[in-house]
């Protein structure tokens, strides 16, 4: 039975009871990793990517066959503090590039046969300017985190969450901050390319809502409500349902990465079913893999979020599952391994 909640205490029990990997496929995975016409070890990490997803998806000898793309867009309060380079309203302009299948995710998803599905997220109603108290009531957050829970699709092998909000690096650096220390210095970088100038406005703002919302700072999930935005928690809720349902899951950049943090601090065992997809060009990124123990696949100096490293990375777990699903054993090649 899926479990339900109503509140953020209700999500947090969620994160308590998740389910595990399944270790028989894990270990029928093993088995045939070890017989494949190939040395030991030969195809590097790309065996341990297919080990990986065989326990989360319960077969020894797995497909891809309908990965999921979602992005959520959100608008932030904060942005009218001028931390991005760019206005709120190309938030909703992004919105319509998506749907009309003119933003590089729409082609990286059909590149690699995934379905794409966008989810505005009241963007005529900003959440409120962290720096002078909370961006969410409960009541908004839990709203955010069920309009992601409900996203994913539940025929769906493997998932991606992008993010697209104006301003939303700044809301990541704060949980960043909130959630492991360092101060707003550690994490807070150009987003979307912002001077010198709007570099400090950022952390600036980082700090002011650090001390605001100095209250919520004993709970993950208080830390989401306070200084992320609908984006961010909706990326936590999908994360979390594709959990329950042991749908393998692909981490975009720094934003997606600061969403599922929440997860992590409330849950250690959280992330156990996710891979980070990339390392991103956003400053902090690599601090906050290593604070989840995350080794990303790929390092490419993206920096435009939209799901789009993540959506490249299924083109490396496709070739993983392919090597270990389609290779033929030594026996069943007839070659020996001795």
């Amino acid at each position: 039975m899926t479990p339900d909640f109503e509140t953020l205490s209700d999500f947090a029990e969620i994160l308590t009871a998740l389910p595990s990997a399944n270790p028989a496929a894990k270990a029928d995975a093993e088995d045939r990793n070890g017989q494949l016409t190939k040395p030991p070890g030969a195809l590097g990490r790309l065996e341990d990517l297919a080990i990986w997803y065989a326990s989360w998806v319960g077969s020894g000898r797995p497909e891809i066959k309908s990965p999921q793309v979602v992005i959520f867009a959100g608008n932030h309060g904060v942005a009218a503090a001028g931390v991005s380079a760019f206005p709120p309203e190309v938030t909703e302009q992004m919105v319509f590039n998506f749907q009309a299948g003119g933003a590089a995710i729409n082609q990286l998803s059909k590149a690699f046969d995934a379905k794409l599905d966008v989810h505005a997220l009241d963007l005529d109603r900003p959440t409120a300017d962290f720096s002078k108290g909370p961006a969410m009531s409960e009541t908004e957050c839990v709203a955010a985190l069920k309009a992601g829970w409900n996203a994913v699709d539940l025929k769906a092998d493997l998932f991606v969450t992008g993010e697209m909000g104006i301003g939303n690096t700044t809301p990541a650096a704060a949980i960043a901050a909130a959630l492991f220390g360092g101060g707003a210095d550690a994490w807070v970088g150009r987003g979307t390319g912002v001077d010198d100038a709007g570099l400090a406005r950022k952390a600036a703002v980082v700090e002011a809502g650090l001390a605001q919302n100095a209250d919520a700072m004993g709970s993950p999930l208080d830390v989401l409500r306070c200084l992320g935005g609908r984006e961010l928690a909706a990326m936590a809720g999908a994360i979390t349902r594709a959990r329950v349902e042991s749908i393998p899951v692909l981490l975009d950049g720094f934003i997606c990465t600061a969403a599922a943090s929440v997860l992590h601090a409330t849950a250690e065992n959280a992330l156990d079913h996710t891979q980070a997809a990339h390392l991103s060009a956003e400053g902090a990124h690599s601090n906050l893999l290593d604070k989840l123990g995350k080794s990303p696949i790929l390092s490419m100096g993206l920096r435009l979020g939209e799901g789009s490293g993540a959506a490249l990375a299924i083109g490396v777990l496709k070739g993983a599952i392919a090597c270990h699903s389609g290779m033929a054993t030594f026996a069943e090649a007839g070659v020996s391994d001795a």
